[in-house]
């Protein structure tokens, strides 16, 4: 029997709080990048923000049963997730190089930056109301291309559209998306 999987967050949360692997990693596919940037912003190593991502997902895994989105997408409670995973991982850090033998590294951040994860929350919003604001292809050539990491050739077999409309439009969108935020920064 073949599962049938809805596309917004909303549906898909519920499928996976009902137990939908295929769901799930539908989820997971949708915001693994962003949470794994957000996790190497936060670390600034990119092994810890691998596995701060990974940390996230099976938090939200285990929490999504009791989960009610709050919003349209499922990116802010991920966001969340990773900075309360990535503040135990700098704790863990601080704990382990002061029960060792060798010199403290400066590098590691004594605390989260709030401020900074306020601003980060608020910029990851801002990208949302503007991938919201576009039209549908425009969203699934965002999504597949700068969330996904696909290239344009295989966003383009992925939607049945030829390699020029993904490059042309992702162009636009990518200026669009410039001048927008710029504009809210203002």
């Amino acid at each position: 029997m073949i599962e049938r999987v809805a596309t917004d967050d909303a549906a898909l949360v519920a499928q996976a709080a009902s137990g939908s692997e295929h769901a799930f990693r539908e989820l997971y596919r949708a915001y693994v990048r962003p949470v794994y940037w957000l996790a190497h912003g936060l670390l600034g190593d990119p092994a810890d923000a691998e596995d701060v991502t990974q940390e996230t997902f099976v938090v939200a895994w285990r929490k999504l049963p009791g989960f009610e989105l709050a919003g349209d997408s499922l990116l802010p409670w991920l966001a969340t997730v990773c900075r309360f995973q990535a503040a135990n991982r700098i704790r863990a850090r601080i704990r382990d190089r002061a029960n060792t033998a060798g010199a403290a590294d400066e590098t590691v951040p004594s605390t989260v930056d709030v401020e900074q994860q306020v601003i980060d929350a608020d910029f990851a919003g801002r990208i949302l109301r503007e991938v919201e604001g576009l039209s549908p292809l425009d969203q699934q050539i965002f999504r597949l291309c700068a969330t996904e990491g696909y290239a344009y050739q295989a966003a383009a077999d992925e939607l049945g559209v030829a390699h020029g409309v993904v490059r042309n439009r992702l162009s636009r969108i990518r200026t669009h998306m410039r001048t927008a935020l710029r504009e809210t920064e203002g």
